[in-house]
């Protein structure tokens, strides 16, 4: 019984989810799903990001918490649009979530809209909001086998930022097992090497990302 109504769950997201991605498709406007568990960095890398590409590409943020603005508020600083989304205990966001946010922005006026999604490793990748893709960013403070534990969240995503390499050297890990490991999930997942202190690595993530963009929009 417990298995049918997840069924059931997931599939009408599925179906809420299509029709986010055909008013994203209408707009010309590329989507992705940007998930971590907490802490990883994926707040501190949208700023990054949006600092570096603000010029070339009108951004907008949807921000997924359980509480709090704290994560809106720094991306609003950078002066974008962005809505925020607190799920009151639910540790993902899902289609109806993100369709309720369309009237608040204009979606004519963006070429990137980015889902900072809840920080956990297992439910946001069950539930599509319509994304053309999500991105997964690991830290290396989590240890070297993420993937052999959350394999689901790997597999789902297309990009893989390791975050934080800076601090290799004082870790007991090995980037190697990381990729590897990845990589035997989901053969084609694309990965940066990135620190978002010292910036190493977020050059090729903002050219990659640049060049999605264009592509995906002028398609």
């Amino acid at each position: 019984m417990k298995v049918s109504v997840v069924k059931d769950i997931l599939e009408a997201n599925d179906r809420i989810a299509q029709e986010n991605r055909a008013i994203f498709d209408e707009k010309g406007l590329m989507v992705f799903n940007l998930m971590s568990s907490p802490g990883a960095g994926k707040t501190t890398l949208l700023e990054k990001t949006i600092g570096a590409l603000h010029d070339s590409l009108k951004i907008g943020v949807i921000e997924g918490d359980i509480q709090s603005s704290h994560d809106a508020e720094r991306i609003a600083d950078k002066g974008i649009p962005v809505v925020q989304i607190n799920t009151g205990g639910a540790c993902h966001l899902d289609g109806n979530m993100i369709r309720d946010t369309f009237k608040e922005f204009d979606l004519d006026a963006l070429d990137l809209l980015v889902v900072e999604n809840v920080g956990n490793l297992v439910c946001p990748a069950e539930f599509k909001v319509g994304e053309d893709f999500k991105a997964m960013i690991l830290s290396v403070t989590e240890g070297d086998d993420k993937p052999a534990k959350y394999p689901l969240m790997f597999r789902e995503s297309r990009i893989l930022l390791i975050n934080k390499i800076d601090l290799i050297p004082y870790l007991d890990i090995s980037m190697n097992r990381i990729k590897e490991e990845a990589l035997k999930i989901n053969p084609h997942l694309i990965i940066f090497e990135i620190s978002c202190k010292t910036g190493e690595g977020l050059d090729q993530w903002y050219a990659w990302l640049k060049e999605t963009v264009e592509r995906r929009n002028a398609a």
